[in-house]
């Protein structure tokens, strides 16, 4: 009869652990699925960063192109080479909102805030608008 005792309080007191153990492993998934949110709203701003800035690097090339290649090329040729690298420039703008703002795949809640959508759209649209004008002056500036 003691070992029967024994055996069923051995039981209970295993049970109990086994209660605890399920509830911390419960709790360790629900905040890595918190941080993987997190990681994964800073790995988006970091390619919202990369698109941001390969499009300032293509503008200021574009741009650029008139001064470096005047003289070496045909000036018909320095007018396509800005305007390709500035209408690559707004690609890179646009995409870089487009990319942050339509994810692929809904991430988990994250505990870290995001950029808000306006803002994005704000600097976005201004650069965008920087390499449009930037455009204009290319394509129907004077030729030197």
């Amino acid at each position: 009869m003691a070992s029967v005792e024994r055996n069923s309080r051995v039981l209970a007191e295993s049970a109990q652990e086994l209660a605890r153990s399920s509830d911390r492993v419960e709790g360790a998934a629900d905040r890595r699925t918190e941080l993987a949110g997190d990681r994964t709203v800073l790995a988006a701003e970091r390619t919202y960063a990369a698109w941001v800035r390969t499009g300032l690097v293509a503008l200021a090339s574009g741009v650029g192109a008139n001064k470096l290649l005047e003289g070496l090329v045909l000036p018909f040729m320095i007018r396509l080479t800005g305007s390709v690298l500035i209408l690559f420039a707004a690609f890179c703008f646009v995409a870089g909102v487009w990319r942050n703002l339509n994810p692929v795949a809904p991430p988990p809640i994250p505990q870290t805030r995001q950029l808000p959508s306006w803002l994005l759209l704000l600097v976005n649209g201004f650069l965008a608008l920087v390499a449009v004008s930037a455009m204009i002056g290319i394509v129907f500036g004077r030729a030197d």
